[in-house]
């Protein structure tokens, strides 16, 4: 009844302004029952009628926005919001970003079930934009040839997944008997769980042997779920297999092995794999990050950060010196954090260099130095070649000694911009550690402009969701102001088909503060990480507490998932 409604709209604002003839139009309503398309689709492809003239008509009679998709750059579409199966199911291409509002083009301006069900996957608002339809087709198309969303495989059989690609692993299947017969049905479930793991957003995998049994976990959103428990006995060959896709020594298993797998999911779709071996007391555990460089492409509107904390970063970003800090925890996505700055400022007219231990995500147009400490390349070593070769723009990994850090606070005082990072809980201490490496309080509070403390919480799942009702002492306890109390309204998981335990994605939860004259005094004079955080306190900067419960009050996630992250 709703879709028979929704073509009733559209066929009596096309009627009314003679784009479909009148004596025509009662046909066409019974016709169309029979037909599997969306109706403007229909119209356009079954009755010639014309496509310009209906995006018009509909722009004036529902008061839509109408864009001209026939020059449109396809690069502009976020990689973070591709969806193939939703693209085609609803005929909407989400176009753009503005804040926090995704920018959806239709043809349709009555189908409000794709914009509901864009704005759930994709946990941003959206927005219609109408398009004519042949544009629209054409753009759609173009988009998903140029790069393929995740693949999915849900359909595949044994033989279509035997042959997914791993990129340059031929050679090394020929010399182990990789491609025996009988190694045939671990090919496949291999290339299963590694797929599966992609589809479900995983970061990463753990195949455990343990005395009696072996499990299979992903790491969803940062929690740790068992998918699979396969028998005990295809322990050695499943290993056998993975080092094989990673290049490295089956013959070795007394020792720790590092690789990596590149598994091509279309002509312009790839996925990386970081593999690690370790030899344990049943057999060799392996686990291994994902590493899809589209999550470094999501554009600073998709991790989370405030308005006036987006600011801050940018203003340092476009300065043409300094050094920006980010500190958190291993998994805290700092270096998607990083890596989102770099792809700002990533232009025909800067020289890039970084300094990695490992090289996660290639970045086209970036100078990626993979440090080997074996070799001699060490990251003060890796610095000074960078400082000799005229660069713009320096990126650590991670200040891991004094000597890094003076090599790289040099840099920032010489007229280069230096992004890094530090495993430190917040802001203040980062300040704190580098003084205690070493580094002169003066050289610290002259080179240092912005330092980012960052979290990653799950998000809570927009489908199932529950209001929560908390009394106002526990809330005042938590964190909360008096003031807010009126306007407080949070949510709990509750779990459902498309999520996973009430939670689906993660959003960051970030401090980020602008080193101020007070505060570089501070430093000077020796203060301790408490003073300088009650002085960013007295600035106006938000710490990692107060900015997650912010996020809980507006229904991003939950109280509970806030105090789990910033431990509370």
């Amino acid at each position: 009844m709703k879709g028979l409604h929704q073509q009733s709209s559209l066929l009596s604002a096309l009627t009314k302004q003679n784009v479909v003839p009148s004596d025509k139009a009662e046909n066409i309503s019974v016709d169309f029952i029979q037909q599997k398309k969306p109706f403007i689709r229909y119209l356009v492809e079954d009755k010639d009628i014309d496509a310009e003239a209906i995006a018009n008509t509909l722009c004036r009679s529902f008061g839509c926005p109408l864009i001209d998709l026939a020059n449109f750059d396809t690069s502009l579409v976020p990689e973070g919001v591709r969806n193939e199966k939703l693209i085609r199911k609803h005929h909407a291409l989400p176009l753009y970003l503005r804040g926090k509002v995704l920018f959806v083009a239709m043809s349709d301006p009555t189908n409000l079930d794709a914009l509901e069900e864009i704005q759930f996957n994709t946990g941003f608002s959206t927005e219609l934009v109408l398009a004519n339809e042949t544009a629209l087709a054409a753009c759609i198309e173009k988009i998903l040839e140029e790069d393929s969303d995740a693949l999915d495989i849900s359909d595949m059989d044994a033989e279509e997944l035997a042959g997914i690609d791993v990129q340059e692993e031929r050679q090394e299947e020929d010399n182990t008997g990789g491609g025996d017969k009988e190694d045939a049905p671990i090919v496949v479930y291999i290339n299963k769980i590694l797929l599966d793991a992609i589809r479900k957003g995983a970061s990463d995998l753990h195949f455990e042997p343990y005395e009696k049994s072996y499990r299979i976990r992903f790491r969803i959103d940062g929690i740790l779920n068992e998918v699979a428990k396969p028998p005990i006995t295809l322990a050695s060959r499943m290993a056998a297999r993975l080092k094989v896709m990673s290049k490295l020594d089956i013959a070795e298993r007394r020792v720790p092995q590092d690789g990596r797998i590149k598994l091509a999911l279309s002509k312009k779709k790839s996925i990386d794999f970081r593999v690690s071996t370790l030899p344990t007391m049943w057999g060799e555990k392996i686990v291994m990050r994902i590493l899809d460089s589209s999550s470094a492409m999501l554009g600073i509107d998709m991790l989370g950060y405030a308005p006036e904390q987006k600011k801050i970063y940018m203003e340092a970003l476009a300065q043409p010196q300094g050094m920006i800090l980010v500190t958190g925890p291993t998994g805290s996505g700092k270096t998607v954090s990083l890596y989102t700055g770099l792809n700002i400022l990533n232009t025909e007219e800067r020289n890039i260099s970084t300094a990695e231990d490992p090289v996660e995500i290639n970045l086209d147009g970036i100078n990626q130095v993979q440090i080997n400490t074996r070799s001699g390349l060490t990251f003060p070593s890796a610095l000074r070649s960078f400082l000799r070769q005229d660069p713009d723009i320096v990126m650590v990994g991670e200040i891991r000694d004094l000597e890094t850090a003076e090599i790289a606070i040099k840099a920032a005082q010489t007229g280069h911009l230096v992004l890094s990072t530090l495993h430190t809980n917040s802001a203040a201490e980062t300040l704190t550690r580098l003084l205690n490496m070493g580094v002169p309080s003066y050289n610290v509070a002259s080179s240092v402009s912005v330092i980012i403390a960052q979290r990653l919480a799950r998000r809570l799942c927009l489908q199932c969701k529950e209001e929560e009702h908390i009394p106002e002492n526990e809330l005042l306890a938590q964190g909360f102001l008096p003031e807010q109390l009126s306007e407080i309204k949070l949510f709990k998981p509750v779990g459902c088909d498309l999520c996973t335990g009430g939670y689906k994605g993660r959003v960051g939860i970030y401090e980020v503060i602008k080193i101020s004259d007070v505060t570089a005094n501070l430093i000077m004079t020796g203060s301790n990480s408490l003073e300088i955080a009650e002085q960013c306190q007295k600035e106006g900067y938000n710490n990692l507490r107060q900015s997650g419960l912010e996020k809980a009050a507006q229904g991003v996630t939950s109280l509970e998932e806030v105090n789990r992250v910033t431990n509370a």
